[in-house]
């Protein structure tokens, strides 16, 4: 009894930790990304860089990120119900799928602009301010801060949809890069390299939306857990006395979750109150040394 006491105690505080984590995270995202857009648009409009605008763009997509990563982490939160007897886990998932989806509509508009610029010959007509350098430097520094910031506390929370958003953070760290090479290269000199800028961003989207989309989409399809998390899992069970070996064992991710399925092999003889005593010690066993583990299902098979 005080074990089940001190675990749920454990667990209310782990849920009140993970809320205040995710609302700071969330603050800190949506209050940097607003600033960032207003300080770049304004940047890339008076010192004439298309690449400091497109970056701009960029970082407004960030808020409708951050905002996405927040509700999907409220909702994957809720407790199971008749239509969810799993409760909710891969919402945080389909947070993150719509996080590469934005990611991948942003890359293409940055794209598209870059390539129209350097097909019609109007990039580098002017050549961009320093303001927008400045702007560019700034951003780096900045967006670097807040993806560290972002992908250190979603990893101590193990949260896939703000580690997600983290890498947002990093993709417009390194869409400012090409920014300031871009601008750069246009002020000393090279027209076209302003334009080519927002081409060279857009890759750099292309490739975090696809890490993106590729993590969440594998938690969706049941994917196993790592293999040396299995093979720990499997150590545990096999330690607990009265269990002779490992008949089966299968995991899945769940969201951010694990799910545990395993057949084990008991002495036949014994009563089924003993063997259920056997199976349950197992259970309590794994769930106690894998916060992960979210439900362990144990089949006892006669030997």
């Amino acid at each position: 009894m005080a074990q089940e006491q001190n675990g749920s105690v454990t667990a209310t505080a782990a849920a009140r930790d993970y809320e205040r984590t995710t609302r700071k995270l969330a603050v800190v995202g949506i209050a940097g990304n607003c600033a960032l857009t207003a300080f770049k648009l304004a940047a890339g409009i008076l010192g004439n860089s298309a690449a400091m605008v497109s970056d701009a763009i960029h970082s407004l997509s960030d808020v409708l990120a951050t905002a996405i990563a927040y509700v999907g982490t409220k909702i994957a939160q809720k407790a199971p119900d008749e239509s969810h007897p799993y409760g909710h886990d891969r919402f945080e998932c389909l947070a993150s799928v719509l996080l590469g989806a934005i990611l991948l509509a942003t890359g293409c508009g940055i794209g598209y602009g870059g390539v129209t610029a350097l097909l019609s010959g109007s990039a580098g007509a002017t050549a961009p301010g320093t303001i927008a350098l400045v702007a560019a430097a700034v951003s780096i520094l900045t967006k670097e801060a807040m993806f560290q910031y972002t992908r250190h506390h979603a990893r101590r929370i193990k949260s896939s949809a703000f580690e997600a958003d983290a890498w947002h953070h990093r993709s417009d760290a390194l869409s400012s890069v090409g920014a300031l090479i871009g601008i750069g290269a246009s002020m000393a000199g090279f027209p076209a390299g302003d334009a080519l800028a927002s081409i060279v961003i857009c890759l750099f989207i292309f490739k975090v939306a696809y890490e993106v989309v590729s993590s969440a989409v594998n938690n969706l399809l049941d994917t196993p857990c790592d293999p040396q998390v299995e093979a720990s899992i499997r150590t545990t069970i096999q330690s607990v006395p009265g269990i002779e070996r490992i008949d089966l064992l299968r995991t899945r991710s769940f969201g951010s979750k694990v799910y545990v399925d395993a057949e084990v092999a008991i002495d036949g003889t014994m009563t089924l109150e003993a063997a259920h005593d056997i199976v349950e010690q197992a259970h309590d066993q794994v769930e106690q040394d894998f916060p992960d583990v979210k439900h362990i299902m144990i089949h006892p098979n006669p030997l």
